[in-house]
């Protein structure tokens, strides 16, 4: 049996954050980011429009980039004290990240962040409090899914919560938000989602719900991407819809080790300057998986498959598979994304020598990789790598070299 769950209500299109003002309830929190909410006027009409319904509103703010175990931990207690009914979570894919977590401390306060990281194994919810994102970058959409990625710091480890208990009650997809975006941002971010779509489709838990979902989404996003990058906002308001679809389908039917190894290297060099930002991973590494992954027969045909659906040409499918691979790439020098890790610089741009030293990288190579195959994507990917196939994955991945096995 499957299961195919998203929000209860999802509300598209410019003017939809005005749907706050319909909440029914006596406390909100809102939990936001690093300030652009507030700098573009967002925070104060969200606070608006929840007092129009009636709220007592209270702010949780300054929400960092890859939060942190200890941030979860400050902000469920903000909540337990507070005791809101609504959590309210505007921003990227930070903030909302954050607040999911928080809410399952909020309703569990004695559950520890290792039982939170049990796969489909968290509590019911909605006991203290129902949930409402807002999406405001074009990527993530942890708006509609089942997941968030929280950073440990101590472990330099991203790990991801995976829950149909943490998918948002109510979801807001207001494109105004988006249209704020820095263009690298919008680089990043739109990667990331071709990655969901991509992986989802392929996925061993992929169904006849969730592939019309993935396919279409990859259709927009190659059509739109690169005019978003360029500044159209007409491009840019279709992009915010086409995350959301590819969002939808990945939480349903899961992703695949790109993010597996994109989780699992994204702090590992922290103490180098710089994290890998997850968008830029999954570009650089989805065309060495999309070459390891079409070993496997059943992957080859559904890579085939996307050629087809955005007209890549090829006349079989090993040609397809390579049209695809050249499509990715294509897409990361259009965006000014790095090929890999040794040329993905400190600010994310490419370079000559980026910022993670061929030493480091070889030394912390054999943990980076043990940890990517234990992480809660790798299981529905459809080849599962070994310790040794996924070292020589990750060694591809740095050097830009071929896979070819």
């Amino acid at each position: 049996m499957g299961r195919f769950t998203l929000p209860r209500d999802l509300y598209h299109g410019k003017g939809a954050l005005a749907e706050l003002a319909n909440l029914k309830g006596k406390k909100a929190v809102v939990c936001v980011g690093g300030g652009s909410m507030k700098r573009f006027g967002f925070l104060d009409r969200a606070i608006g429009y929840l007092e129009q319904a009636g709220m007592e509103v209270k702010l949780i703010e300054g929400i960092e980039s890859d939060p942190s175990v200890e941030t979860v931990m400050k902000g469920a207690a903000v909540m337990s004290e507070f005791e809101p009914d609504w959590i309210v979570a505007m921003g990227g894919g930070s903030p909302i990240d954050a607040a999911k977590a928080m809410w399952v401390k909020y309703e569990y306060p004695e559950i520890t962040f290792e039982e939170m990281c049990k796969v489909f194994g968290m509590p019911e919810l909605r006991k203290k409090a129902h949930f409402c994102a807002i999406s405001s970058t074009s990527g993530t959409a942890t708006e509609v899914t089942a997941f968030s990625v929280i950073t440990d710091y101590e472990k330099g480890i991203k790990y991801p919560l995976a829950d149909f208990e943490i998918t948002p009650d109510v979801a807001i997809v207001d494109p105004d938000l988006a249209e704020t975006m820095p263009k690298k941002l919008v680089a990043h971010t739109g990667m990331d989602a071709l990655t969901h779509a991509i992986e989802a489709y392929v996925s061993t838990a992929n169904c006849d719900f969730t592939d019309p979902l993935a396919l279409h989404a990859i259709k927009m996003i190659q059509r739109d991407l690169i005019g978003s990058y360029e500044g159209d906002m007409a491009k840019r308001d279709s992009m915010h819809n086409a995350q959301c679809l590819a969002g939808m389908a990945f939480s349903n039917a899961l992703l695949g080790i790109v993010h597996s190894m994109a989780h699992k290297t994204g702090a590992a060099f922290q103490d180098y300057g710089a994290h890998i930002i997850h968008g830029a991973a999954n570009a650089m590494y989805l065309p060495k998986v999309i070459k390891f992954n079409a070993k496997d027969p059943t992957a080859k045909k559904r890579y085939g498959e996307i050629a087809d659906y955005i007209k890549l040409g090829g006349s079989n499918d090993d040609e397809k598979v390579d049209l695809l691979i050249k499509f990715v790439r294509d897409m990361n020098d259009k965006l000014n994304i790095a090929q890999c890790i040794k040329n993905y610089g400190a600010d994310s741009y490419p370079c000559e020598q980026g910022f993670v030293p061929e030493n480091v990288f070889l030394e912390r190579l054999p943990e980076i990789a043990k940890n990517a195959i234990a992480d809660a994507c790798t299981g529905s990917n459809p080849r599962i790598p070994t310790q040794e196939e996924m070292e020589k994955l990750l060694k591809c991945c740095y050097y830009d070299t071929e896979v070819d096995f």
